[in-house]
């Protein structure tokens, strides 16, 4: 377990991208969090599935009312013409199985109506249920998963020159509180500006720390 968290915190670079933070606590949290994620689509794609099935019984009805009266009204059609063949009198006796095969095949739309009613009526509860818990993983959840792998992946190629960590520390003073600057230097930005080495390796570790990503250090 240990060196499996080991691999994704330290083997997670990839095409520019790094998915899992260095530090151990935090690629846990998102490890963990990933999982939960997944786990809450995972629940409602079953739940929305559930509801579907459950809500097509409906149309066990209809798929009964269907058979029986398309059954009834071939079976009538079948016998009203064999009597039709009947000399004279065969296409009188005939008209009144053809309305009943009729009113068989009118009985016969009804139970398909029901049907599509009840399939209209399964995919729309279904994508009801889908599109909330769904649309917080691919609107909320995923653009910032995204956002921290290119911050991170970039943070942790930079790192590994003094040109980068330069970078890095004029990216800590844009983004890091004031109060986490100060406490390297009471004007971080005068000694950056200096170029002191000590305040800008200070401020490079400051934003790798905040990615969750240990600093390099200067060879």
């Amino acid at each position: 377990m240990v060196s499996s968290l080991r691999c994704a915190a330290g083997c997670s670079t990839l095409y520019g991208v790094k998915m899992y933070a260095d530090r151990t606590p935090t690629a846990i949290r998102q490890i963990v969090t990933d999982m939960l994620v997944v786990a809450w689509a995972y629940a409602w794609i079953r739940a929305a599935m559930w509801v579907h099935d459950l809500i097509l019984k409906l149309a066990v009805p209809g798929q009964k009312l269907d058979s029986a009266g398309t059954g009834i009204a071939d079976n009538l059609a079948d016998v009203g013409g064999k009597i039709g063949r009947v000399p004279v009198v065969g296409d009188e006796l005939t008209s009144p199985f053809t309305g009943a095969a009729d009113a068989a095949r009118s009985l016969a739309g009804v139970g398909q109506q029901q049907q599509d009613v009840a399939a209209d009526l399964a995919l729309a509860m279904t994508v009801g249920l889908l599109v909330f818990p769904l649309g917080l993983v691919l609107l909320v959840w995923l653009p910032l998963r995204v956002r921290y792998a290119r911050r991170a992946g970039a943070a942790a190629t930079l790192r590994h020159s003094a040109a980068g960590r330069d970078l890095l520390a004029l990216r800590a003073l844009t983004n890091q509180p004031l109060r986490e600057l100060t406490r390297i230097d009471p004007d971080a930005a005068q000694a950056w500006r200096r170029g002191d080495s000590s305040t800008v390796d200070a401020l490079a570790t400051l934003e790798l720390r905040s990615l969750g990503l240990r600093p390099q250090t200067r060879r």
